[in-house]
């Protein structure tokens, strides 16, 4: 499922990506890529916060639906 349905506070997996090559890339370089553990910190109406290890990042829901969980 993508991540865009999961709620604040929940601990995933991520399952993969999906998208463009570019899009894809830069996730991977964020260390956001099938196996990585992400939190969910907070979920607005368009955008997410979500934990990658120590990191923060803030991702758009149009990213955020293209990762899978």
């Amino acid at each position: 499922q993508p991540l865009t349905k999961s709620h604040a506070g929940s601990d995933l997996h991520c399952q993969g990506a999906l998208g463009l090559p570019e899009t894809v890339e830069k996730l991977r370089e964020l260390k956001i890529e099938q196996g990585s553990k992400l939190q969910v910190v907070c979920k607005s109406s368009d955008y997410m916060i979500i934990g990658v290890g120590s990191k923060r990042y803030a991702v758009g829901n149009e990213i955020a639906g293209r990762i899978q969980v």
